[in-house]
């Protein structure tokens, strides 16, 4: 439960800045990521459990493992 809460809040604060950061870099479209996130919605509605953005687009296989670390890399250095 503990960990759930943890994503949970990572993914609040990290999630529309890690979708952002991966557009600008190309790595994704505008209308994955606005897919991806309709699923993270679904996802919420149904209580499912969270899933990070990342994750739901490199399932998806439009971001690869080494473009989800230059994205957090990048946002691990930026301020928030």
């Amino acid at each position: 439960m503990e960990n759930e809460v943890y994503i949970k809040r990572l993914s609040k604060q990290y999630c529309p800045q890690f979708g952002k950061i991966a557009v600008d870099m190309g790595f994704v479209t505008a209308e994955q990521l606005i897919e991806a996130l309709d699923e993270q919605i679904e996802d919420n509605l149904s209580n499912e459990p969270p899933r990070l953005i990342g994750s739901i687009l490199f399932e998806h296989g439009w971001i690869t493992d080494a473009q989800i670390d230059i994205v957090i890399d990048i946002l691990f250095k930026a301020p928030v």
